[in-house]
């Protein structure tokens, strides 16, 4: 399937996980590349595997988002589909949240995706066609205890989703969500040793303590993540915008 031939998608923490599988399920459907991240060394390996062009990025820093979007323009044309994908999945107790662990978790994940946004979104309006997937989270839905930030930061993100979308609806520009749940990514494996550090509990019992939000019992793949990411993309979701998807198997 070719049909996003000529579309150039920019595609934030692209070297891995839900990124790098987003990045593989568009490059199949025709789509240019662009992948972002700040781990350059893992980026560009992949970038190369799918004729892509990588790019180092912080998204917290205008500067270099404005840089980022600036080479990905010169080598792929405009930017036709952004995925913000870029995130930090940190813990602490509400008691122990200092706030540069705020500003960090905030930063990355909320004014990240709306820097990225906004370097962005000029291509789309000019072409009046064009994709925003914000990868939110479960935690954009609901709370759990001792993520007081990354919720906050996802829920955020799912209000800036919300709010985006009725403003660029009739340019011909979506921009929605999708919400997974736990998902087999580097992100779960640090945070089983965090939690096997913390507590007296092993590996395998800090992981399957997150397993067990899922009704079916497992984590969600980052190809799933990437499949809903992928329809959002195509002409079929056209009317799909400013939605909020969950991946959760159930448990939302």
């Amino acid at each position: 399937m070719t049909d996003l031939a000529g579309k150039h998608a920019f595609i934030t923490g692209g070297g891995s996980g839900i990124g790098l599988a987003t990045a593989r399920a568009l490059a199949a459907r025709g789509a240019k590349l662009t992948l972002a991240a700040r781990n350059l060394e893992r980026l560009e390996k992949a970038a190369t595997a799918l004729g892509a062009l990588a790019v180092a990025c912080d998204v917290r820093e205008e500067a270099a988002v404005s840089s980022a979007c600036a080479a990905a323009r010169t080598k792929n044309g405009p930017i036709d589909i952004l995925v913000n994908n870029a995130g930090v999945a940190l813990s602490a107790p509400f008691k122990g949240t200092e706030l540069t662990f705020w500003r960090q978790v905030l930063d990355t994940n909320l004014t990240g995706a709306f820097l990225c946004t906004r370097a962005a979104l000029p291509d789309m309006l000019a072409a009046r066609w064009g994709r925003v997937v914000n990868v939110a989270s479960v935690c954009a839905l609901k709370g759990y205890a001792y993520l007081s930030a990354y919720c906050a930061s996802k829920h955020g993100l799912l209000g800036f989703t919300r709010a985006l979308a009725h403003e660029t609806a009739a340019r011909g520009v979506t921009v929605n969500a999708v919400c997974p749940g736990y998902v087999e990514t580097d992100v779960i494996t640090e945070a089983t040793r965090n939690i096997a550090q913390k507590t007296h509990l092993s590996e395998a019992e800090a992981r399957a303590s997150l397993v067990q939000f899922n009704p079916t019992g497992r984590l969600i793949t980052p190809e799933e993540v990437a499949s809903s990411i992928d329809w959002i993309c195509s002409a079929g979701a056209a009317s799909v915008n400013g939605a909020a998807l969950p991946m959760t198997g159930g448990e939302i």
